[in-house]
Protein backbone atom coordinates (compact mmCIF):
# COMPACT_ATOMS: atom_id res chain seq x y z
CA UNK A 1 0.00 0.00 0.00
CA UNK A 2 3.18 1.91 0.71
CA UNK A 3 4.23 1.31 -2.69
CA UNK A 4 0.62 2.68 -3.82
CA UNK A 5 0.74 5.44 -2.28
CA UNK A 6 4.22 6.72 -3.64
CA UNK A 7 3.04 6.11 -6.92
CA UNK A 8 0.15 8.27 -6.69
CA UNK A 9 2.18 11.33 -4.64
CA UNK A 10 4.77 10.90 -7.85
CA UNK A 11 1.89 11.45 -10.28
CA UNK A 12 0.57 14.24 -8.46
CA UNK A 13 3.86 15.97 -8.76
CA UNK A 14 4.11 15.08 -12.12
CA UNK A 15 0.62 16.62 -13.00
CA UNK A 16 1.68 19.80 -10.82
CA UNK A 17 4.98 20.25 -13.20
CA UNK A 18 2.96 19.75 -16.15
CA UNK A 19 0.09 22.20 -15.64
CA UNK A 20 3.04 24.63 -14.34
CA UNK A 21 4.61 24.02 -17.44
CA UNK A 22 1.48 24.93 -19.58
CA UNK A 23 1.25 28.03 -18.47
CA UNK A 24 5.03 29.42 -17.83
CA UNK A 25 5.87 28.19 -21.14
CA UNK A 26 9.59 27.40 -22.86
CA UNK A 27 12.27 30.73 -22.81
CA UNK A 28 13.87 30.07 -25.49
CA UNK A 29 12.13 28.41 -28.18
CA UNK A 30 11.62 28.92 -31.74
CA UNK A 31 8.44 31.19 -32.45
CA UNK A 32 6.63 30.41 -35.58
CA UNK A 33 7.64 33.70 -37.17
CA UNK A 34 11.68 33.13 -36.83
CA UNK A 35 12.14 29.26 -36.80
CA UNK A 36 13.46 29.05 -40.11
CA UNK A 37 15.74 31.54 -39.40
CA UNK A 38 16.97 30.12 -36.08
CA UNK A 39 17.61 26.82 -37.85
CA UNK A 40 19.78 28.36 -40.20
CA UNK A 41 22.03 29.72 -38.08
CA UNK A 42 22.81 25.98 -36.61
CA UNK A 43 25.80 24.55 -38.92
CA UNK A 44 23.70 21.50 -39.17
CA UNK A 45 21.01 23.06 -40.97
CA UNK A 46 22.28 25.78 -42.96
CA UNK A 47 21.44 26.16 -46.93
CA UNK A 48 24.16 28.11 -47.18
CA UNK A 49 27.38 29.11 -45.65
CA UNK A 50 26.64 33.37 -44.57
CA UNK A 51 29.92 35.72 -46.20
CA UNK A 52 30.85 36.58 -42.94
CA UNK A 53 31.41 35.07 -39.77
CA UNK A 54 29.94 37.45 -36.62
CA UNK A 55 30.85 35.13 -34.07
CA UNK A 56 27.59 36.61 -32.06
CA UNK A 57 25.26 35.95 -34.59
CA UNK A 58 26.52 32.39 -35.23
CA UNK A 59 28.35 31.15 -32.21
CA UNK A 60 28.40 27.63 -33.51
CA UNK A 61 29.61 28.28 -36.91
CA UNK A 62 32.33 30.45 -35.35
CA UNK A 63 33.23 27.78 -33.03
CA UNK A 64 33.65 25.37 -35.69
CA UNK A 65 36.03 27.49 -37.77
CA UNK A 66 38.17 28.36 -34.94
CA UNK A 67 38.80 24.80 -34.56
CA UNK A 68 39.40 23.92 -39.06
CA UNK A 69 41.91 26.90 -38.68
CA UNK A 70 43.61 26.48 -35.69
CA UNK A 71 46.91 27.35 -36.15
CA UNK A 72 48.14 24.70 -33.38
CA UNK A 73 47.41 21.78 -35.65
CA UNK A 74 50.44 20.81 -38.88
CA UNK A 75 50.36 22.57 -41.42
CA UNK A 76 49.10 19.57 -43.39
CA UNK A 77 46.16 19.01 -41.60
CA UNK A 78 45.41 22.86 -41.76
CA UNK A 79 45.48 22.71 -45.52
CA UNK A 80 43.54 19.43 -45.86
CA UNK A 81 40.73 21.47 -43.50
CA UNK A 82 41.10 24.56 -46.42
CA UNK A 83 41.15 21.79 -49.41
CA UNK A 84 37.39 20.45 -47.66
CA UNK A 85 36.14 24.19 -47.29
CA UNK A 86 36.65 24.84 -50.52
CA UNK A 87 35.21 21.46 -52.21
CA UNK A 88 32.46 22.13 -50.24
CA UNK A 89 31.93 25.66 -51.48
CA UNK A 90 33.02 24.28 -55.14
CA UNK A 91 29.91 21.99 -54.74
CA UNK A 92 27.61 25.22 -54.30
CA UNK A 93 28.88 26.41 -56.85
CA UNK A 94 30.85 29.37 -55.54
CA UNK A 95 34.06 28.90 -57.28
CA UNK A 96 34.78 32.25 -56.03
CA UNK A 97 35.52 31.46 -52.34
CA UNK A 98 36.42 27.38 -53.00
CA UNK A 99 39.80 29.55 -54.68
CA UNK A 100 40.02 31.58 -51.54
CA UNK A 101 40.01 28.26 -49.58
CA UNK A 102 42.17 26.25 -52.04
CA UNK A 103 44.56 29.31 -52.33
CA UNK A 104 44.63 29.64 -48.43
CA UNK A 105 45.71 25.89 -48.30
CA UNK A 106 48.52 26.36 -50.47
CA UNK A 107 49.95 29.04 -48.40
CA UNK A 108 50.43 26.93 -45.37
CA UNK A 109 52.98 25.36 -47.59
CA UNK A 110 52.67 22.02 -46.35
CA UNK A 111 54.88 19.44 -47.59
CA UNK A 112 52.43 16.82 -48.58
CA UNK A 113 52.53 16.90 -52.24
CA UNK A 114 49.50 14.99 -52.64
CA UNK A 115 47.75 17.58 -51.05
CA UNK A 116 49.31 20.39 -52.88
CA UNK A 117 48.53 18.66 -55.97
CA UNK A 118 44.67 18.54 -55.24
CA UNK A 119 44.62 22.01 -54.13
CA UNK A 120 46.38 23.29 -57.44
CA UNK A 121 44.04 21.18 -59.73
CA UNK A 122 40.95 21.77 -57.82
CA UNK A 123 41.42 25.46 -57.65
CA UNK A 124 42.28 25.02 -61.97
CA UNK A 125 38.75 23.64 -62.07
CA UNK A 126 37.36 26.56 -60.11
CA UNK A 127 39.24 29.33 -62.66
CA UNK A 128 37.95 27.27 -65.47
CA UNK A 129 34.11 27.08 -64.57
CA UNK A 130 34.64 30.99 -63.79
CA UNK A 131 35.88 31.07 -67.32
CA UNK A 132 39.83 32.20 -66.25
CA UNK A 133 41.95 30.28 -68.80
CA UNK A 134 45.06 31.25 -68.73
CA UNK A 135 44.97 31.13 -64.96
CA UNK A 136 42.75 27.10 -65.22
CA UNK A 137 46.31 26.45 -67.02
CA UNK A 138 48.49 28.00 -64.79
CA UNK A 139 47.33 25.79 -62.20
CA UNK A 140 47.35 22.79 -63.91
CA UNK A 141 50.74 23.29 -65.29
CA UNK A 142 51.91 24.06 -61.57
CA UNK A 143 49.93 20.42 -60.02
CA UNK A 144 51.76 18.73 -62.95
CA UNK A 145 54.71 19.94 -62.07
CA UNK A 146 54.57 18.76 -58.71
CA UNK A 147 52.79 15.33 -59.66
CA UNK A 148 53.57 14.59 -63.40
CA UNK A 149 51.20 11.87 -63.56
CA UNK A 150 48.39 13.09 -61.87
CA UNK A 151 45.39 12.22 -64.07
CA UNK A 152 42.74 15.76 -63.38
CA UNK A 153 45.88 18.15 -63.90
CA UNK A 154 46.46 16.68 -67.60
CA UNK A 155 42.73 16.72 -68.22
CA UNK A 156 42.11 20.36 -67.34
CA UNK A 157 45.29 21.70 -68.63
CA UNK A 158 44.45 19.63 -72.04
CA UNK A 159 41.18 21.56 -72.03
CA UNK A 160 42.43 24.87 -71.09
CA UNK A 161 44.73 24.53 -74.34
CA UNK A 162 41.65 24.04 -76.33
CA UNK A 163 39.36 26.76 -75.27
CA UNK A 164 42.53 29.08 -75.36
CA UNK A 165 42.71 27.32 -79.10
CA UNK A 166 46.36 26.21 -78.39
CA UNK A 167 45.57 23.09 -79.98
CA UNK A 168 49.51 22.12 -80.66
CA UNK A 169 50.04 22.54 -76.51
CA UNK A 170 47.09 20.61 -76.23
CA UNK A 171 47.83 17.18 -78.28
CA UNK A 172 51.33 17.73 -76.14
CA UNK A 173 49.78 17.34 -72.96
CA UNK A 174 47.99 14.88 -73.86
CA UNK A 175 50.95 13.16 -75.18
CA UNK A 176 52.42 13.32 -71.67
CA UNK A 177 49.68 11.83 -69.92
CA UNK A 178 48.91 9.36 -72.25
CA UNK A 179 52.76 8.09 -71.24
CA UNK A 180 51.54 7.27 -67.81
CA UNK A 181 47.89 6.56 -68.96
CA UNK A 182 47.71 5.22 -72.13
CA UNK A 183 44.51 3.88 -72.02
CA UNK A 184 42.97 6.92 -70.02
CA UNK A 185 39.28 7.52 -72.28
CA UNK A 186 39.36 10.81 -71.82
CA UNK A 187 42.93 11.69 -72.46
CA UNK A 188 42.02 9.68 -75.67
CA UNK A 189 39.20 11.82 -76.79
CA UNK A 190 40.42 15.25 -76.03
CA UNK A 191 43.73 14.51 -77.92
CA UNK A 192 41.13 13.62 -81.09
CA UNK A 193 39.26 16.58 -80.17
CA UNK A 194 42.55 18.35 -80.01
CA UNK A 195 43.60 17.23 -83.32
CA UNK A 196 40.78 18.28 -85.06
CA UNK A 197 40.29 21.89 -84.06
CA UNK A 198 44.63 21.75 -84.75
CA UNK A 199 43.85 20.62 -88.58
CA UNK A 200 40.98 23.38 -88.77
CA UNK A 201 42.66 26.18 -87.44
CA UNK A 202 45.28 25.34 -90.19
CA UNK A 203 43.00 24.90 -92.96
CA UNK A 204 40.98 28.07 -92.04
CA UNK A 205 44.91 29.94 -91.33
CA UNK A 206 45.79 28.66 -95.15
CA UNK A 207 42.24 29.96 -96.47
CA UNK A 208 42.52 33.16 -94.94
CA UNK A 209 46.38 33.41 -96.08
CA UNK A 210 45.27 32.93 -99.75
CA UNK A 211 42.54 35.13 -99.41
CA UNK A 212 45.04 37.91 -98.12
CA UNK A 213 47.16 37.31 -101.01
CA UNK A 214 44.40 37.10 -103.87
CA UNK A 215 43.38 40.57 -102.31
CA UNK A 216 46.73 41.06 -102.32
CA UNK A 217 47.01 40.80 -106.08
CA UNK A 218 43.45 42.41 -106.74
CA UNK A 219 44.91 45.49 -105.20
CA UNK A 220 47.95 45.64 -106.65
CA UNK A 221 46.50 44.83 -110.05
CA UNK A 222 44.15 47.93 -109.46
CA UNK A 223 46.38 50.35 -108.58
CA UNK A 224 48.46 49.55 -111.25
CA UNK A 225 45.56 49.97 -113.67
CA UNK A 226 44.82 53.50 -111.83
CA UNK A 227 48.87 54.07 -112.29
CA UNK A 228 49.02 53.23 -115.86
CA UNK A 229 46.51 55.39 -117.06
CA UNK A 230 47.67 58.56 -115.34
CA UNK A 231 45.05 58.98 -112.80
CA UNK A 232 45.62 61.03 -109.91
CA UNK A 233 43.83 60.15 -105.92
CA UNK A 234 44.35 62.62 -103.74
CA UNK A 235 46.57 61.96 -101.09
CA UNK A 236 44.04 61.52 -97.13
CA UNK A 237 45.87 64.18 -94.85
CA UNK A 238 47.82 61.61 -92.81
CA UNK A 239 50.21 60.76 -96.08
CA UNK A 240 50.46 65.10 -97.21
CA UNK A 241 53.77 66.27 -96.81
CA UNK A 242 53.98 69.43 -94.64
CA UNK A 243 55.25 72.24 -95.85
CA UNK A 244 55.43 71.12 -99.71
CA UNK A 245 54.40 73.87 -102.26
CA UNK A 246 54.45 71.00 -105.49
CA UNK A 247 51.14 70.73 -106.55
CA UNK A 248 51.46 67.32 -107.19
CA UNK A 249 52.30 66.59 -103.91
CA UNK A 250 49.36 68.71 -102.17
CA UNK A 251 47.28 67.06 -104.14
CA UNK A 252 48.07 63.44 -105.43
CA UNK A 253 50.30 61.94 -108.25
CA UNK A 254 50.07 58.86 -109.92
CA UNK A 255 53.68 58.22 -108.76
CA UNK A 256 52.65 58.46 -105.49
CA UNK A 257 49.74 55.94 -106.20
CA UNK A 258 51.99 52.96 -104.65
CA UNK A 259 52.84 54.45 -101.24
CA UNK A 260 48.86 55.01 -101.13
CA UNK A 261 47.97 51.71 -101.45
CA UNK A 262 44.34 51.99 -101.37
CA UNK A 263 43.80 54.47 -98.43
CA UNK A 264 42.87 57.04 -101.15
CA UNK A 265 40.05 54.98 -102.44
CA UNK A 266 37.97 54.18 -99.34
CA UNK A 267 34.74 55.29 -100.85
CA UNK A 268 33.23 51.89 -99.93
CA UNK A 269 33.07 52.86 -96.27
CA UNK A 270 30.73 55.75 -96.83
CA UNK A 271 28.78 54.90 -100.56
CA UNK A 272 29.83 50.86 -100.14
CA UNK A 273 30.90 51.04 -103.57
CA UNK A 274 34.47 50.86 -104.87
CA UNK A 275 36.21 51.53 -107.79
CA UNK A 276 37.21 47.59 -109.43
CA UNK A 277 38.58 46.08 -112.23
CA UNK A 278 36.25 43.91 -114.39
CA UNK A 279 37.84 40.74 -116.35
CA UNK A 280 38.09 42.62 -119.76
CA UNK A 281 40.69 45.29 -118.03
CA UNK A 282 37.91 48.15 -117.62
CA UNK A 283 37.88 50.21 -114.32
CA UNK A 284 34.61 51.15 -113.05
CA UNK A 285 33.98 54.10 -110.57
CA UNK A 286 31.39 55.29 -108.42
CA UNK A 287 30.58 58.90 -109.29
CA UNK A 288 28.54 61.44 -107.27
CA UNK A 289 26.46 64.12 -109.45
CA UNK A 290 25.79 67.27 -107.31
CA UNK A 291 22.86 69.54 -108.46
CA UNK A 292 23.65 72.70 -105.80
CA UNK A 293 20.29 74.47 -107.07
CA UNK A 294 17.97 71.89 -104.65
CA UNK A 295 21.10 70.32 -102.50
CA UNK A 296 20.26 66.98 -103.96
CA UNK A 297 22.79 64.07 -105.68
CA UNK A 298 22.49 60.93 -107.42
CA UNK A 299 25.21 57.90 -107.05
CA UNK A 300 26.02 55.72 -109.83
CA UNK A 301 27.88 52.65 -107.87
CA UNK A 302 30.12 51.15 -111.18
CA UNK A 303 30.40 54.11 -113.51
CA UNK A 304 32.31 52.09 -116.84
CA UNK A 305 35.14 54.37 -118.11
CA UNK A 306 34.47 53.92 -121.31
CA UNK A 307 31.37 55.14 -120.37
CA UNK A 308 30.08 58.91 -121.90
CA UNK A 309 28.07 60.91 -119.05
CA UNK A 310 25.06 61.62 -121.87
CA UNK A 311 25.19 58.02 -121.15
CA UNK A 312 23.64 58.55 -117.86
CA UNK A 313 22.32 61.69 -117.89
CA UNK A 314 19.96 60.42 -120.83
CA UNK A 315 19.00 57.72 -118.53
CA UNK A 316 18.75 59.88 -115.24
CA UNK A 317 16.70 62.62 -116.98
CA UNK A 318 14.97 60.78 -119.75
CA UNK A 319 11.08 60.43 -119.63
CA UNK A 320 10.36 60.74 -116.36
CA UNK A 321 12.07 63.77 -114.53
CA UNK A 322 13.00 63.49 -110.33
CA UNK A 323 10.33 64.70 -108.43
CA UNK A 324 12.84 67.44 -106.40
CA UNK A 325 12.56 69.24 -110.81
CA UNK A 326 9.20 71.16 -109.99
CA UNK A 327 10.20 73.62 -112.88
CA UNK A 328 10.55 70.31 -114.67
CA UNK A 329 13.77 72.11 -116.50
CA UNK A 330 16.31 69.32 -115.99
CA UNK A 331 16.54 67.73 -119.09
CA UNK A 332 19.53 66.09 -121.14
CA UNK A 333 19.67 69.07 -123.58
CA UNK A 334 20.16 71.92 -121.02
CA UNK A 335 22.45 70.32 -118.13
CA UNK A 336 26.19 71.98 -118.13
CA UNK A 337 28.89 69.47 -116.13
CA UNK A 338 31.66 70.84 -114.30
CA UNK A 339 34.06 69.28 -111.88
CA UNK A 340 36.00 71.47 -109.27
CA UNK A 341 39.50 71.93 -108.79
CA UNK A 342 39.48 73.21 -104.97
CA UNK A 343 43.45 74.51 -105.27
CA UNK A 344 42.59 76.73 -107.89
CA UNK A 345 39.71 77.78 -106.97
CA UNK A 346 38.22 76.62 -110.91
CA UNK A 347 35.28 74.88 -112.46
CA UNK A 348 36.22 72.89 -115.21
CA UNK A 349 33.35 72.52 -117.34
CA UNK A 350 32.71 69.00 -118.98
CA UNK A 351 31.46 67.82 -122.35
CA UNK A 352 28.42 65.39 -121.49
CA UNK A 353 29.83 63.45 -125.02
CA UNK A 354 32.97 63.03 -123.59
CA UNK A 355 33.97 59.61 -121.60
CA UNK A 356 34.41 59.36 -117.72
CA UNK A 357 38.35 58.18 -118.82
CA UNK A 358 39.31 61.48 -120.39
CA UNK A 359 37.93 63.21 -117.65
CA UNK A 360 39.76 61.56 -114.73
CA UNK A 361 43.00 61.87 -117.00
CA UNK A 362 42.92 65.67 -116.60
CA UNK A 363 45.84 67.18 -115.24
CA UNK A 364 43.83 68.93 -112.67
CA UNK A 365 41.46 66.25 -111.87
CA UNK A 366 42.51 64.90 -108.27
CA UNK A 367 39.79 61.84 -106.86
CA UNK A 368 39.09 62.13 -103.71
CA UNK A 369 37.90 59.29 -101.28
CA UNK A 370 37.93 57.05 -103.85
CA UNK A 371 34.75 58.59 -105.62
CA UNK A 372 34.92 61.16 -108.25
CA UNK A 373 32.01 64.08 -108.55
CA UNK A 374 30.86 66.58 -110.84
CA UNK A 375 28.62 69.44 -110.46
CA UNK A 376 25.00 69.92 -112.71
CA UNK A 377 23.60 72.83 -113.67
CA UNK A 378 20.39 73.97 -115.48
CA UNK A 379 22.07 76.19 -118.76
CA UNK A 380 20.74 79.77 -118.42
CA UNK A 381 18.27 79.42 -115.08
CA UNK A 382 18.96 82.01 -112.34
CA UNK A 383 20.49 79.61 -110.13
CA UNK A 384 23.03 79.00 -113.04
CA UNK A 385 24.00 82.77 -113.38
CA UNK A 386 24.10 82.98 -109.75
CA UNK A 387 26.50 80.28 -108.98
CA UNK A 388 28.74 80.82 -111.86
CA UNK A 389 29.04 84.53 -110.75
CA UNK A 390 32.67 85.30 -109.70
CA UNK A 391 33.97 82.05 -110.56
CA UNK A 392 36.89 80.74 -112.70
CA UNK A 393 35.80 78.51 -115.57
CA UNK A 394 37.65 76.87 -117.95
CA UNK A 395 36.84 73.70 -120.71
CA UNK A 396 38.50 70.28 -120.63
Amino acid sequence: MASSEGQYDSDDGMDEFMDKFKTLGYKNAFSEDNWEEEFDKIPMFMKKAPDEIDPKKYPELACLQAMIHDEDRPPEEQANSLKDEGNAFFKEKDYQKAILCYTAGLKKNCGDQEINTILLTNRAAAHFHLGNMRSALNDAAAAKKVKPDHLKALVRGVQCCIELRLFAEAMQWCDEGLKAHPTDKKLLELRASADKHKRAAERDARKAKAKEKKLHGEKEALLTAIKDRGIKLAQPVKHRQHGSDSEDEDEGSSAAISQLSLDGLSSKEVTGAQVFLDQQGSLHWPVLFLYPEHQQSDFISAFCESNCFIDHLAVMFGEELPPWDTDRKYHPQNLQLYFEDEQKETLYQVNPETSLLKVLQHKRFFIKGGTPSFIILVQGSLFWKQFLTGKKIQGL
